[in-house]
């Protein structure tokens, strides 16, 4: 881990902290570990149950985990931020509300929330613990960063992925909140917190059940057109035999529209913001963040290594920073269709 004085004749705060965080995920204590030990300045998790939107079964925190994860984490210097980000329905909200007193209670560095009430209530209870505006409140311009920070007293915001790098320059120009952006992992091409695909063909949403596409939902049969993958009965996707199989999602189907069939929504492919990566530290990005808490301890490691090599290689010498043939090549074995884009950072035709 290290740190910057002055970048471009910028001076920063000798405080300790690097200028630009690499912020991890951890879907499992082996994960968290292996996050740790590659060179996480932070790691994200949540608990086993409905208010994380990674509410998959196998994944997640137990008490007794998230305790030995915390204590594993801070012995090294490595902040944890534990996800709140779904919204509770009329009824439940005690679930909730219990999840961010044990967090609390367990020492955690900062809650991930988008629900207005419940950051309402972190703020009134436990005022010095920090609360970070998860990519679910759709916050997508100062005006609205401005809000959560006067309201709650958000010290973060993670912006969703559909902004362009113009975007995030204006909304970072005009707010003192600490700014968060996805660096690497699977794209969403939806404002997150808004998406409404699933729910639309499972009857279930990953704002309030925590998971896109439920495991009970999804279906794989062997067919003579090859093998299709299917949600709830419906037909997502058909793969050849030499294609690789994705895990169905609504927005990543291929469908009939008009005499073409492909990805009309989004293809599979992930999000690798490496080339930007001095850009993104110019504009004063506090947080980069790696999605992917379903994915495996061995996904974490090899991402967060890469990471780490290229923040402090660019933290160095941004001005001789160039993305390293061998980052690439370790990212595209855990990359999506083996793809790489910039998704919405980057829009020609703007």
């Amino acid at each position: 881990m290290s740190s910057l004085l002055s970048i471009n004749g910028n001076s920063q705060p000798d405080s300790g902290q690097p200028v630009i965080e690499l912020v991890c995920p951890a879907g499992s204590l082996p994960a968290l570990k292996n996050a740790v030990d590659s060179g996480a300045d932070c790691v994200y998790l949540g608990f086993r149950d409905a208010t994380n939107a990674r509410n998959f079964a196998g994944l997640n925190f137990d008490n007794a985990a998230i305790r030995e994860g915390i204590n594993y984490a801070h012995a090294r210097g490595c902040r944890v931020f534990v996800a709140l980000n779904t919204y509770p329905q009329p009824g439940s909200a005690g679930l909730w509300t219990q999840s961010i007193d044990q967090a609390a209670g367990m020492g955690v560095d900062a809650l991930i929330m988008g629900d207005l009430g419940l950051m309402a209530y972190a703020a009134d209870k436990y005022p010095d613990l920090h609360r970070h505006l998860s990519v679910q409140g759709s916050a997508t311009n100062y005006e609205a960063i401005a809000f959560y920070q006067q309201q709650f007293g958000i010290t973060r915001v993670i912006l969703p992925r559909v902004l362009s790098l113009a975007q995030v320059e204006q909304v970072a120009e005009k707010t003192t909140v600490e700014i968060e952006v996805f660096g690497f992992g699977s794209l969403c091409v939806m404002v997150e917190g808004r998406c409404a695909l699933s729910s639309y063909v499972t009857g279930e949403s990953p704002n309030t059940h925590g998971v896109c596409s439920p495991a009970k939902s999804v279906r794989w049969q062997q067919t003579p057109k090859g093998l299709e993958s299917r949600l709830n009965g419906v037909l997502i996707d058909r793969y050849d035999d030499n294609e690789n199989a994705g895990y169905p999602t609504l927005c990543k189907g291929r469908f009939d529209v008009e005499d073409e069939n492909y990805y009309a929504i989004e293809e599979p492919t992930s999000l690798n913001t490496l080339e930007i990566l001095p850009r993104l530290v110019q504009l004063g990005v506090r947080g980069i963040k790696i999605e992917g808490r379903q994915r495996s301890p061995a996904y974490v490691g090899q991402v967060t290594k890469v990471w780490r090599q290229a923040i402090d290689n660019c933290l160095s010498q941004v001005q001789r920073y160039s993305v390293k043939p061998e980052w690439m090549a370790s990212l595209n074995k855990v990359a999506e269709g083996q793809q790489h884009t910039l998704g919405a950072y980057s829009r020609p035709w703007k």
